[in-house]
């Protein structure tokens, strides 16, 4: 019977954790969205990559700015959207942008690769709903 009480107990204990991390988010306007400007989808590129971010119904701000309706840039690159409700990480695909830049040079391998955007708040989360472009898929020669 006191492995069911613990078991419940520590369910109880982790709902309202994952309650206040969807809460945490900060929201984004209705409307808002980020796209890539250049390359295009489907263009061969040549390395380093010159990749331009636009952004609509919102402004563009550096990490840890509390202006409204701001975020930063994030390039996803050969990789899935990830958890929204944790801060992105920042490695060789998940590329933070926090000094608020709109254009980054990228060197990448010969191959197919994907890119897409991802809006992060002061904190790196994603906006609630997320702000998010397309994926553009380009062949680096």
């Amino acid at each position: 019977m006191k492995p069911a009480i613990f078991a419940a107990a520590l369910v109880a204990l982790t709902l309202p954790v994952a309650a206040l991390a969807d809460s945490a988010r900060t929201p984004s306007p209705a409307g808002a969205k980020v796209f890539i400007i250049e390359p295009k989808d489907g263009a061969t590129v040549s390395s380093p990559v010159t990749i331009k971010f636009g952004i609509e119904g919102m402004e563009v701000a550096p990490a840890g700015s509390d202006t409204p309706h701001s975020g930063h840039h994030h390039l996803l690159i050969d990789a899935p959207v990830p958890d929204l409700r944790e801060a992105i990480p920042k490695d060789e695909h998940h590329v933070h942008y926090g000094k608020g830049q709109t254009e980054a040079s990228v060197e990448l391998k010969p191959g197919k690769h994907t890119l897409q955007l991802l809006l992060g708040d002061k904190n790196h989360i994603p906006h609630d709903p997320p702000v998010k472009s397309d994926v553009v898929t380009i062949t680096v020669e």
